[in-house]
């Protein structure tokens, strides 16, 4: 039962036990039969003790926190370092200045407001683009509070806030594309774009995933003739290892890629592309007169085509990399085999498609 403190409760027997979060810090004990003064006045003198811990504590501001998230993404060699500090430069002059410590959901109200209805009659940005940044933003404050420590071995941050990212208030709907509209969109797209979305379209593999596709993750099956491409799980948006399996299309335009880089399977002038949604997407989407159509439609229209072929759930599950229990991480040979025939059958949709139009006039 809660008694007329808050953090302190007694039970049946009257003993009390004490259990509060203050200042990011969890204060526990069980008292015992002590009276509800004596309580009282041990979490008080708790209170105190983390007041005189974090008043010694080295403080940092956020631009502190930023440079140090940068330096160590460019000493890694992270080719995210660029994403980072483009989203960083657009934060900076709203929380750069303000302690790690003071940093809460609504620090960024002006923000959100500003990116999101800007001065001078302006087009605002998405609440997907603002949550981007505040993505970063919510990154480096998890490294203050887990990874990085002052010198006396103490966090930098105690706990890192809850940052409330924006709600798609109007998310536009999923749009498969037709093999006809497959068609005047990708022969606009320039050279390198048109393989990637070839390879996505043929696979289902997520923006990230097509850029950041590595060498060293292909894993062949000479007996087969052909490979398999294993995504670790810190790479990966369910968190666990996905397989993606290659059809033959997809096979295919790996196989044209060989040799171009080191690392990367889609490299574009030496260096990995950071996104397929570029203005080189955009032109051509709109040259070819398909706006409404995002990179990650590209996922949806294989997931609906694999639909329209007859595949199984449990297969296109495999195929799509959708979080199940069941899912396992590798496959054997066997296995292998019969998903490359079922995304394979994606192939029957286009003969499929073009007999409905012609029966439905």
């Amino acid at each position: 039962m809660r008694t007329r403190t808050k953090g302190i409760s007694v039970d049946a027997g009257g003993e009390r036990k004490v259990d509060k979060q203050y200042k990011g810090q969890r204060i526990f004990a069980r008292l015992g039969t002590v009276s509800q003064e004596d309580a009282e006045a041990w979490l008080r003198a708790e209170q105190a003790a983390i007041d005189r811990q974090q008043a010694q504590r080295p403080q940092h501001y956020f631009l502190d926190a930023a440079d140090r998230y940068l330096d160590e993404k460019e000493k890694e060699g992270d080719k995210q370092y660029d994403y980072a500090n483009a989203h960083l430069t657009k934060i900076l002059p709203y929380i750069g200045k303000k302690l790690i410590e003071t940093i809460h959901s609504g620090s960024f109200d002006k923000f959100k407001a500003d990116r999101m209805t800007p001065e001078g009659g302006a087009k605002g940005v998405t609440p997907a683009t603002v949550n981007k940044t505040l993505e970063v933003v919510r990154a480096i404050l998890i490294r203050a509070a887990r990874v990085w420590r002052n010198e006396d071995g103490t966090p930098w941050l105690v706990s890192a806030p809850l940052i409330e990212m924006l709600e798609h208030k109007n998310p536009r709907r999923a749009y498969p594309i037709t093999w006809e509209e497959q068609a005047m969109l990708f022969n606009e797209l320039p050279p390198h774009l048109e393989r990637m979305a070839l390879f996505a379209v043929n696979t289902g593999t997520r923006d990230e995933n097509t850029c950041g596709l590595r060498w060293d993750w292909e894993q062949r099956f000479p007996e087969l003739g052909r490979s398999v491409f294993v995504i670790p799980a810190g790479e990966y948006k369910s968190g666990r290892h996905h397989v993606v399996i290659l059809n033959d299309t997809a096979q295919a335009v790996v196989d044209g890629q060989r040799g171009k880089h080191s690392t990367f399977v889609f490299p574009y002038r030496g260096e990995r592309i950071q996104e397929m949604g570029n203005n080189g997407w955009k032109q051509a989407r709109e040259r070819a007169k398909l706006s409404q159509v995002r990179v990650h439609d590209l996922r949806h229209t294989y997931a609906t085509r694999l639909r329209n072929a007859g595949v199984s759930e449990e297969d296109r599950a495999l195929l799509l990399g959708h979080s199940i229990k069941s899912m396992p991480q590798h496959y054997a040979a066997g296995t292998v085999e019969h998903l490359v025939e079922q995304a394979n059958k994606v192939e029957l949709t286009r003969k499929r498609m073009t007999i409905l139009r012609v029966v439905n006039g």
